[in-house]
């Protein structure tokens, strides 16, 4: 096949370890092939997707603010997609494909902290943007209880309703916090911040300088890179079932 050409969308996204990660999937796999970074402003998701198709382009991520774009630009999407309604991959084959693996990543990411059985587990997740939907999506597959608090507690309970779980309650012990928050995000609910500060572990799904938040609550965390990282795998192996034979 000729080299793969992929990139991966959003804004901001100089600071993407993405390119690096696909980069070394690419050269473990042995396959020729490109991963650039290419930043597309919010309401610019669409016209982008199409132009990077015809320019030949194999495949995308999509990152922070076009998922929900990218979701509306796929002609079908996978089951994580449609319900989380937001797209991190696209594969360009016949038509544009849409797919979530943000949930592999958080799984993996849990999975690495030490969080190996998920079943009954209580997970706290903070937000209710498109990354903890797909989060909320993975862990109540994977039968764990799924808890969500967000600033607006009537997005919580819509999401909570939407997804099987439930809104945050006080007075129980939860096993992890998952933080899908952007970067300078701040907790001041005095009713959730003894709950972050005492579960055993807490992950951002921002990573390196842009993970912030556990610093800011006095408290040890994991940042997103294990998270990303698995999510990225998954999605170099859309790509390379897709093209690799062709």
């Amino acid at each position: 096949m000729s080299a793969l050409r992929l990139a991966v969308i959003g804004d901001p996204v100089a600071h993407s370890a993405s390119p690096r990660l696909q980069r070394a999937f690419l050269a473990q796999a042995g396959l020729a092939g490109t991963y650039e970074a290419i930043r597309v402003k919010r309401g610019e998701g669409a016209r982008a997707i199409e132009e990077l198709r015809a320019q030949g382009f194999h495949g995308l991520n999509v990152t922070t603010p076009l998922k929900e774009e990218a979701y509306a630009a796929a002609r079908w999407r996978d089951p994580v997609a449609l319900a989380s309604g937001s797209v991190n991959t696209l594969v360009f084959g016949e038509h544009i494909e849409g797919y979530n693996t943000d949930g592999f990543g958080t799984l993996g990411a849990l999975d690495d902290a030490g969080l190996l059985d998920l079943a009954g587990r209580r997970i706290l997740i903070l937000g209710a943007g498109p990354t903890a939907r797909a989060s909320i999506c993975a862990l109540v597959a994977a039968d764990a209880a799924v808890f969500i608090w967000n600033r607006t507690l009537a997005r919580a309970e819509a999401l909570a309703r939407e997804l099987d779980a439930h809104t945050f309650e006080t007075g129980l012990h939860f096993d992890a916090v998952f933080a899908a928050l952007p970067p300078e995000a701040t907790i001041v609910d005095p009713l959730v911040l003894p709950v972050i500060r005492d579960a055993p572990i807490f992950i951002d799904a921002n990573y390196g300088e842009r993970a912030t938040l556990a610093r800011s609550l006095g408290r040890d965390g994991v940042d997103g890179s294990s998270m990303l990282e698995h999510s990225a795998r998954a999605s170099f192996e859309l790509w390379r079932s897709a093209f690799a034979c062709k």
